[in-house]
């Protein structure tokens, strides 16, 4: 216990001690915290569907025809239509043979990456992967080489110099990067894939909705279906829903129905979100104005804070402002919060360290008239 104590009294003294804050209500891109309303730039409802009208119509009947859980693994009695009929829509709206259904973003990463590799094979990861990749590596038992981010120089380096140590090896990026908002070369990628005889895998969370002519991605954007092995991503975002899949060969979704521990001892995603996420991807297929007006004003909120002289970067709908010191980036989220902007401070270790920044997470309901107003107050902060 006073290693609980010692560790929280660290966590306050450096500004990193973190806080649940409960929302009493969330709708139409405002968020409410003690009944006090807030512009939200802090949810992943990017193209603003959780209130979709056939959403919820889907939700209301899969509820009224299966109940509200499924009630057992996948492997017991768990295993619903709803289930196979989402599987096989995000098999081919990622262009793959088939692909299997996670409760969580972490749940899927953490399992799929344990079971693909093992002791005496070994991983490529960019430093700046979510944690769930980490993990996920960790438990595998392979070894791991981290490049840094976005360099494709230090990860040929690394794969000259190591790969032929090991026998199976997998190169592991997300496609756009929840923190920072820019994109993996992937292009790239695959020429080091080739080259240096790995498999990739690629983390959509972020992108999935967003970018490829129909949503798909990034890998739709770039034409590259056919040379990523294994494409994950989440429901939870641009989806607005809830869940994780990976997408890959009908080989590979076999193996981990048989291997994969967080898929086999989890009971079955509920059919009430299996529904809302088939709905989610016809009306992303349906509606693609939704992410070209997305994209556009994220491009006007970025070039926008470029010319105030902020430090930003990317080229997505998430768009961070680097503050560097911890105490200072959490004064900026408070005078914001108290203009009723709803941002927070992102801190390390989530972030590098003096990489301290307010996380800009833009959706639909953000409009020029909002974004030009926290253009000006962003800028008359001085702290």
């Amino acid at each position: 216990m006073a290693e609980i104590e010692k560790f929280l009294e660290e966590r306050k003294k450096a500004g990193l001690l973190r806080l649940l804050r409960p929302a009493s209500s969330r709708q139409s891109g405002k968020v409410f915290f003690n009944n006090k309303e807030y512009i939200d730039f802090s949810s992943n409802d990017y193209l603003g569907l959780s209130g979709h009208p056939r959403l919820k119509d889907a939700a209301k009947k899969a509820i009224d025809k299966f109940g509200t859980s499924a009630y057992a693994s996948r492997l017991l009695s768990g295993d619903l239509e709803l289930h196979h009929k989402l599987e096989e829509k995000v098999a081919s709206f990622k262009n793959k043979e088939a692909a299997l259904v996670f409760n969580s973003g972490y749940q899927a990463n953490v399992g799929i990456i344990n079971s693909l590799c093992t002791k005496g094979d070994c991983i490529f990861s960019d430093r700046l992967n979510h944690a769930s990749i980490v993990d996920g590596i960790i438990l595998s038992g392979a070894k791991l080489f981290r490049f840094k981010h976005n360099d494709c120089k230090h990860l040929e380096e690394l794969l000259d110099k190591e790969r032929g140590k090991f026998k199976a090896a997998l190169i592991i990026t997300e496609t756009v990067f929840s923190m920072d908002g820019d994109k993996a070369p992937l292009s790239e990628l695959v020429r080091f894939k080739e080259k240096y005889n790995c498999k990739i895998l690629v983390d959509e969370a972020h992108a999935t909705g967003i970018f490829g002519k129909t949503g798909s991605g990034m890998v739709e954007d770039e034409s590259l279906q056919d040379k990523i092995d294994f494409i994950m991503g989440t429901f939870s975002k641009a989806l607005a829903s809830s869940g994780a899949y990976l997408a890959s060969s009908k080989k590979t979704i076999d193996y981990l129905i048989n291997s994969c521990r967080s898929f086999i001892y989890s009971s079955a995603l509920p059919p009430v979100v299996a529904a809302s996420n088939l709905a989610s991807i016809d009306l992303i297929k349906e509606e693609p104005n939704r992410r070209k007006n997305l994209l556009e004003s994220a491009d006007y909120l970025r070039n926008a804070l470029i010319e105030k002289g902020f430090k930003t970067r990317g080229a997505s709908q998430i768009i961070p402002v680097i503050i560097g010191d911890n105490f200072r980036v959490q004064k900026f989220a408070q005078i914001l919060q108290g203009k009723n902007y709803w941002v927070l401070p992102i801190r390390p270790p989530t972030v590098p360290r003096d990489e301290a920044r307010l996380r800009f997470s833009l959706t639909v309901y953000h409009d020029k008239e909002i974004l030009q107003k926290l253009i000006d107050d962003i800028s008359k902060i001085r702290i």
